[in-house]
């Protein structure tokens, strides 16, 4: 059976642009990351939870924010390793500097015998969808495209270029 995640993309709009908050993986393999390395906030779940409370639950693990909007289905995608995203929007403004992210426990460096605690998300950032498409994990890009399209085909911005 795949692994499953479900999470949660929040968009802003900004003026006439939609904006959308990204989070980019703490520990030391992703510090120098940055193109193709930021992600929806998301986690695992099994078979006994439903992907929404999946979703909600996983956002407020990775952020320390809660969600108090509906959301918005955007469907699955499965990533390069198997994994099966399911996403959900949730129009949010949320001050990215107040990121309280959960963390976990890492033996760095390897095989010095050192464990040492990293925040699971290191940093969010606002991102118009031109420049998340850039920093977004392949295989999450197609959620970009369908928040643009917006409900049921009807796109959430006049089309400017971005």
């Amino acid at each position: 059976m795949p692994r499953r995640s479900a999470g949660i993309l929040p968009y802003r709009r900004n003026d006439a642009v939609i904006e959308v908050l990204l989070g980019h993986p703490g520990g030391p393999f992703w510090r120098a990351r940055d193109l193709g390395a930021w992600s929806i906030f998301k986690g695992e779940y099994d078979e006994s939870e439903n992907a929404e409370a999946a979703a909600l639950r996983e956002f407020g693990e990775e952020t320390g924010w809660s969600l108090d909007v509906a959301l918005e289905p955007l469907g699955e995608v499965t990533q390069r390793g198997g994994k099966i995203v399911t996403a959900y929007a949730a129009r949010a403004n949320f001050d990215a500097a107040t990121l309280v992210s959960n963390t976990f426990e890492l033996e760095w460096p390897p095989r010095g015998g050192i464990i040492q605690n990293f925040p699971e998300i290191d940093r969010a950032q606002w991102f118009s969808l031109t420049d998340a498409r850039a920093r977004i994990i392949p295989g999450q890009a197609a959620f970009l495209d369908r928040l643009a399209a917006g409900p049921a085909g009807v796109p959430l911005q006049q089309p400017s270029g971005d």
